[in-house]
């Protein structure tokens, strides 16, 4: 069973007189933080973080001046997301519903006039929704957060001048797109013009091959998985995570994917690092947050069945040597999304996945969480009720029903195991 200790927050309250230290990329921005205040979209507990953050793991303008103490920008995000916030704006709903940080307004014409609550009231955010970037500055913003993650990672063309203005108004730009901002002449030219800042969040650092110290680690590590990508592996780990800390367990969430950098505000884009170090990438995480935790819990990425990005999801298997897993579905998949590959069931993905990890370092499947969204409750609880009979696991939806019954249910099974190790001759 996992204990209790004093929990160390892992995101920053969002009342600026809590820090430490305050940083901004700009004169701009420090001026209007002392002028104005933005919507604040969250009022949930932290969660905690790692007190070491190493300079390799930390985002632009946080790297720690001595060590452990970490500087933190407040960053007030001008969100762009043209035409996609309802339902393919997956970075920008996971920093406004988790985020630390800010939420100025978001730039979609279509919604132009309306507020974040008003389209998508389960965020809880009611920052205005605008035609431009040029109308989002009146609500001086501090940077513009690019508020998608297309398959390939592509910026749509149509939002370039957008861009090149949020650039002339001195605003830090934040992309989590493999289309590095920074690489492109004319935005770095932009920059430098304005002598404003690119964030890159996919740029991973340098990071070592996979050694195995991650299997001397004591504390136990649960990673999510899931059936495909864009079924909620990042925010099943966040819910699980708050529910353990509810239950004061230090639990970390860590994370491998661009919201989840964005979110806890260090982390490794898994998906952007050369497949030889990608699982040494997963296994330096899990040593950094370690020491100062009682419970991990990781971003999943991928599905190992998925054609495109079944990689991914194998090297962080192997990297962060899990000890346990909660599978996260769409019950109502039928296939591989943008595939013709069929969508597994219940007992095929627990089988593939535990299979998957059996001959290095064994983890069961110890929980299900469901992505009942679009279901009315009727239909979502219809779907647990199949999920447990099918899978004869716990199962829940932790966004629409809360995630302490399933962590609860799981927290017993989520304990160290041992890799295998050949039988050494006597």
């Amino acid at each position: 069973m996992l204990g209790s200790r004093r929990l160390h927050p892992l995101f920053p309250r969002r009342n600026t007189s809590r820090y430490c230290k305050i940083y901004f990329s700009q004169p701009y921005a420090r001026d209007t933080a002392r002028k104005h205040s933005a919507t604040r979209c969250r009022t949930s507990e932290p969660l905690s973080r790692p007190a070491g953050l190493r300079k390799r793991l930390c985002p632009p303008h946080a790297q720690p001046s001595s060590f452990p103490m970490v500087r933190k920008i407040v960053r007030r995000y001008l969100i762009l997301a043209r035409g996609k916030f309802l339902d393919d704006a997956k970075t920008a709903h996971g920093v406004i519903a988790y985020g630390q940080d800010e939420i100025s307004a978001i730039v979609d014409a279509s919604l132009a006039g309306k507020t974040v609550r008003g389209v998508l009231p389960h965020l809880q955010c009611d920052a205005p929704i605008c035609e431009s970037v040029r109308e989002g500055l009146q609500y001086h913003p501090t940077s513009l957060l690019i508020g998608v993650a297309p398959q390939g990672g592509a910026l749509p063309q149509a939002w370039r001048s957008e861009i090149l203005h949020a650039m002339d108004a001195k605003l830090e730009i934040v992309s989590g797109l493999h289309e590095l901002i920074s690489e492109d002449e004319e935005f770095a030219k932009a920059a430098r013009r304005s002598g404003t800042e690119i964030w890159d969040v996919r740029v991973p650092p340098t990071v070592p091959l996979f050694s195995g110290a991650v299997y001397d680690v004591r504390v136990p590590t649960l990673l999510t998985v899931g059936s495909d990508c864009a079924v909620g592996k990042m925010t099943v780990a966040l819910e699980l995570a708050r529910s353990a800390q509810k239950r004061g367990v230090n639990a970390t969430f860590v994370p491998t994917g661009q919201t989840g950098v964005l979110i806890a505000g260090w982390g490794i884009c898994i998906d952007r690092v050369v497949s030889d170090f990608a699982a040494g990438a997963a296994e330096q995480m899990v040593l950094e947050a370690a020491p100062e935790s009682e419970l991990l819990i990781v971003e999943g990425q991928g599905s190992i069945h998925h054609p495109a990005y079944g990689a991914v999801t194998l090297a962080l298997m192997y990297g962060c040597a899990p000890d346990a897993l909660v599978l996260v579905v769409d019950p109502t998949a039928r296939t591989i999304a943008n595939f013709e590959v069929p969508a597994l069931g219940y007992p095929e993905l627990v089988t593939a996945y535990e299979i998957a990890l059996a001959p290095v370092k064994p983890a069961r499947v110890v929980g299900i969480a469901l992505k009942t969204l679009g279901l009315d409750a009727r239909q979502a609880r219809y779907e647990i009720e199949r999920a447990r009979e099918e899978s004869q696991l716990p199962c829940d939806d932790v966004v629409r029903f809360g995630a302490d019954a399933l962590y609860d249910s799981i927290a017993s099974e989520v304990r160290r195991t041992r890799p295998r190790t050949a039988a050494v001759p006597a």
